[in-house]
């Protein structure tokens, strides 16, 4: 198995390569190409791809089919928005990067707590 930032060095976005790492290790089937607008803080500097990249994860396994089913998506991916902020001080990716925060480095604490957090 590959770490996500092995595969975000072959060239997948960090959203693509957070869902890639997680199928491999958990034998799952989510389309990777789900992460692919998500490079580069979506393609503006905004939300980093690696969150978005679990927070898709997150909604694929726990999220819901129906309005009358109750979200429980929503409660871990704040667990996972809150983790990764008070870790970065932001989930942003052009902020993370002024702050000289690698992209191995996000992607690896994100994709470490997306497993602890599921």
């Amino acid at each position: 198995m590959n770490k996500p930032s092995e595969y975000h060095k072959k060239g997948y976005t960090c959203g693509e390569a957070i869902i890639k790492a997680f199928n491999d290790e958990h034998n799952t089937d989510i389309p990777v190409k789900l992460g692919s607008s998500m490079g580069t803080g979506f393609t503006t500097g905004s939300l980093c791809g690696a969150v978005g990249g679990a927070a898709v994860i997150i909604g694929y396994l726990k999220g819901r089919e129906s309005e009358t089913e109750s979200n429980e998506a929503r409660k871990y991916t704040k667990e996972l928005m809150d983790s990764v902020n008070l870790r970065y001080g932001t989930q942003i990716c052009k902020e993370l990067k002024k702050n000289k925060i690698s992209c191995a480095d996000i992607i690896e604490y994100t994709y470490d707590e997306l497993n602890r957090i599921i």
